[in-house]
């Protein structure tokens, strides 16, 4: 009754988990318990390594998992979603904040923290204009193309602590160059350590699915540093992390900061939601509940004001915790709340076992992270199928490569927008043939053994008619109709042409006015109401036979063909 009162109130489209907690069985609390510590088991060394990544102290790494986790859990609409910090965002961080910072370490940690608190607000807004439209706004080949770029930069980045040099450089390419006159300074310790450390995680990732092997390998360098003395034989750890949970503060700042940050927040913004929300419906998918990707900007927004109270940096749902979540046996988001029990307990207890950590491990734990995100196949696959897409994976990848994160996302997603710009510019425009022996209507480009229609041109826009497209349908047709000969009438099939706008209309007015000149009959068939509706109101059908318009072509044809028979088509009639 509580919960049917609930929905009639709207709470539980604002807070899916009051809808989780009413059908709470007891039987999912041991799997929610087990999957919050294995979660809890992948973020520790994940969430130092990542926060090292960010340019952070290690413990803000664990901050983001504890904090952002207990935001999303109470607002979020996935059950398997786990938040925290992710790689792409990390490195955008390092890269975007580190210009504002100035070199002052303080500020830096601040000004991450107004990122996260700017993404929150960033959030809010895109959830009240319901701009959930964000998740398509990145096609699937820019995305295979951002991914590879970012997967390249943080491997490239992560280099330099794997062979105990100093890195340095803007951009992949400035550290790749400063990286090649460092060879020299190779610390042979330090990079066995890392590739021991990186073989370890690949082989568990083999063989042991599902199992703490980044928590495992952690351990065990750290069991060998301090053994060993590693850290007096030129090993850098990670050194003191301090013990306690993390202070709560309101951020403040003032218009110029936040204008400093828009473009930031932004963009992690952009990342995190794609990321997030197609992580999320595959989840929902697997196991058979629907997603409100609106609700997402909500869950998104409260984990990242979490976050920013706590002194993190920008959080998001990513596929490679949510994996590790699902795995274990989470059922719900309660497995997020014991995550964050779980790490909570080690930041006031456990902090002093990870000072003798190796940093070339955080390294080779970020590579075996973010590796895959290289999906060669995928852009292989594009450039056998699908060169346009190829060329727009590869825009967006090398202008990660050289811009950076922050402008490679932001370029992705105008790359997107021009891509779509430019492929609705250019719609597939059928030149129709029947099909032998049935009233159907084919491509005659497409489809050899089609019958050509005497005295008639038919062709079908596979698109909307837009202003953007207008004027290449109408110089497709008077082509031709150049090229033919003793037609007697021109027929367009609207039927694939969902929407049409005031240039669209205009254009087919164009074209009745110039057949008309030329004393060819123009009808139009298969119009959606939409379309009838605009066409109406820019008087066409002033001008020709509207009842046409609502059937089909081969009807339309057909009564040509039989009053070209009969002797009796002289004129089609005008109006109704």
């Amino acid at each position: 009754m509580k919960l049917r009162a609930f929905q009639r109130a709207g709470w539980t489209r604002i807070f899916p988990s009051l809808t989780w907690l009413a059908e709470y069985k007891s039987s999912w609390l041991r799997h929610d318990a087990i999957a919050g510590v294995t979660l809890a088991a992948y973020a520790i060394p994940v969430s130092l390594a990542y926060a090292g990544l960010a340019g952070l102290p290690p413990e803000v790494g664990i901050y983001g998992y504890l904090l952002g986790g207990l935001g999303y859990a109470l607002i979020g609409s996935s059950r398997q979603l786990a938040v925290g910090p992710t790689s792409a965002i990390s490195l955008m961080i390092a890269g975007s904040v580190g210009t504002l910072a100035g070199g002052d370490a303080i500020r830096f940690a601040q000004i991450a923290s107004l990122s996260a608190f700017a993404v929150a607000l960033l959030c809010l807004i895109a959830w009240l204009f319901k701009l959930s439209i964000l998740v398509r706004l990145v096609s699937d080949s820019i995305l295979v193309g951002f991914k590879a770029g970012a997967g390249l930069t943080i491997i490239m980045s992560q280099l330099p602590s794997l062979f105990g040099v100093a890195g340095g450089g803007h951009n992949f390419f400035d550290r790749a160059i400063h990286l090649a006159g460092q060879v020299g300074n190779i610390n042979l310790l330090v990079l066995a350590i890392g590739v021991a450390a990186i073989v370890l995680l690949l082989l568990g990732e083999r063989f042991l699915t599902g199992r703490p092997v980044g928590l495992t390998v952690l351990a065990l360098s750290i069991l060998m540093a301090t053994l060993f003395g590693l850290p007096a034989l030129g090993v850098p750890v990670t050194g003191n992390i301090p013990e306690g949970l993390p202070a709560f503060e309101v951020p403040t700042f003032g218009m110029l900061d936040f204008q400093e940050l828009f473009p930031i927040a932004a963009g992690c913004l952009l990342l995190a939601y794609i990321e997030g929300v197609s992580a999320a419906r595959s989840f929902a998918a697997k196991h058979g509940y629907s997603l409100d990707v609106r609700q997402e900007f909500l869950g998104l927004g409260v984990a990242n004001l979490a976050v920013a109270f706590g002194h993190g940096y920008p959080v998001a749902g990513g596929l490679s915790q949510s994996a590790v979540n699902d795995t274990a046996g989470a059922r719900t988001p309660l497995a997020l709340l014991f995550c964050s029990l779980t790490l909570a307990l080690c930041l006031l207890f456990f902090t002093e076992l990870l000072t003798n950590l190796p940093r070339a491990v955080l390294a080779g734990i970020v590579i075996t992270a973010v590796y895959k995100l290289v999906d060669v196949r995928a852009l292989l696959r594009m450039w056998k199928v699908s060169r346009i897409d190829f060329y727009a994976a590869a825009i967006a990848l090398v202008s990660v490569l050289l811009l950076g994160i922050l402008q490679g996302v932001l370029l992705a997603a105008l790359a997107s927008i021009f891509l779509l710009l430019v492929r609705a510019s250019q719609p597939n425009i059928a030149f129709l043939g029947r099909l032998p022996g049935s009233g159907r209507y084919s491509d005659s480009v497409r489809h050899e053994g089609v019958e050509p229609l005497v005295g008639i041109i038919a062709f079908r826009p596979e698109a909307s008619l837009l202003y953007i497209n207008a004027e290449t349908i109408l110089e497709a047709v008077l082509k031709a109709l150049r090229k033919s000969s003793d037609v007697r009438l021109v027929a367009c099939d609207l039927s694939a042409s969902p929407y049409i706008d005031l240039a669209g209309a205009r254009m087919l007015l164009d074209l009745y006015d110039e057949l008309t000149s030329r004393h060819i009959a123009f009808c139009i068939a298969g119009a959606h109401a939409q379309l009838r509706e605009l066409l109406r109101a820019e008087g066409l059908a002033e001008k020709m036979d509207s009842s046409d318009w609502l059937r089909t072509l081969d009807s339309v044809l057909g009564e040509d063909n039989a009053s070209e028979r009969s002797g009796l088509r002289n004129e089609r009639p005008h109006g109704r």
